[in-house]
């Protein structure tokens, strides 16, 4: 088992990593935006995605294991993932054959560098404060991009949730699949085990996806596609990391679940 002090060293090294390498791609993504839009642009920034999600590999161990791509629709769809950590928003750019347009606060484009170039892509960033033109800008920017050929991506609980947590699915997913006639595919991630929310330090080990089969949206209720939604990934969830959903169902039941 590695011990903490290098644990600690190489999330450092893995941090200046992503400072020195992000300050010159947003740069020249800033320039070349003066000149180049829409997917040839998102796809020069995964190049940085790329440097990203390898550097945690190369750092700090961090590998992965995707199953299920062969559920990825051909068409348009809504991807809903769960979301432990932020390597699954590095990553998913770099593992998925389309450009995604990811749904998000809009305070993340304040964010030095990478909130900057981020704005000059095709994303939908809200003002959570307003909901009902937030929801007008989803629905409106979501059927757009679908139309254009990308794949809108929402994570259903809004926030990152603790490993064998569980936070509130949203039905704004589901309303945009409906409206768009698109289908919404569930995603199983279990990425906390190697990168815990909001921790510093990183783990070596391997981060499991997996993709669901598409949840068909016609004559349905968002509520509806919702709940399979929610029930397949909670599911699959406790397949991937079952140890870690063991011990919170422990927890729940107030059993003591401290090392022997």
């Amino acid at each position: 088992m590695t011990s903490t002090p290098v644990l600690f060293l190489r999330s450092l090294l893995y941090l200046l990593w992503l400072a020195a390498t992000v300050v010159p791609y947003a740069i020249a993504v800033l320039l070349v935006s003066i000149f180049v839009r829409g997917k040839p642009l998102y796809w020069m920034c995964v190049g940085w995605l790329w440097l990203a999600v390898q550097g945690a590999r190369w750092i700090c161990g961090v590998r992965w294991r995707l199953q299920g791509r062969e559920h990825l629709p051909d068409g348009p769809a809504v991807l809903t993932p769960k979301h432990q950590s932020a390597w699954e928003t590095l990553a998913f750019p770099v593992l998925m054959p389309r450009p995604l347009a990811y749904v998000f606060k809009r305070e993340l484009l304040y964010v030095p560098f990478f909130g900057w170039a981020m704005a000059r892509l095709d994303m939908v960033h809200i003002d959570r404060s307003q909901r009902q033109r937030a929801w007008a800008k989803v629905a409106r920017q979501g059927r757009q991009f679908m139309a254009d050929g990308l794949w809108v991506i929402m994570f259903p609980e809004g926030t990152r949730t603790a490993r064998g947590g569980q936070g509130t699915y949203k039905s704004g997913a589901a309303r945009l699949a409906i409206d768009a006639g698109a289908p919404v595919v569930p995603i199983a991630v279990a990425s906390a085990r190697c990168w815990p929310r909001n921790a510093f330090i990183k783990r070596p080990g391997v981060v499991d996806l997996s993709i669901g089969p598409p949840v068909l949206t016609a004559g349905r209720s968002p509520e509806a596609v919702m709940a399979e939604v929610e029930g397949w990934i909670e599911a699959e969830m406790r397949r991937l990391d079952p140890e870690a959903y063991a011990r919170a169902d422990d927890a729940a039941r107030g059993r003591d679940v401290s090392p022997a």
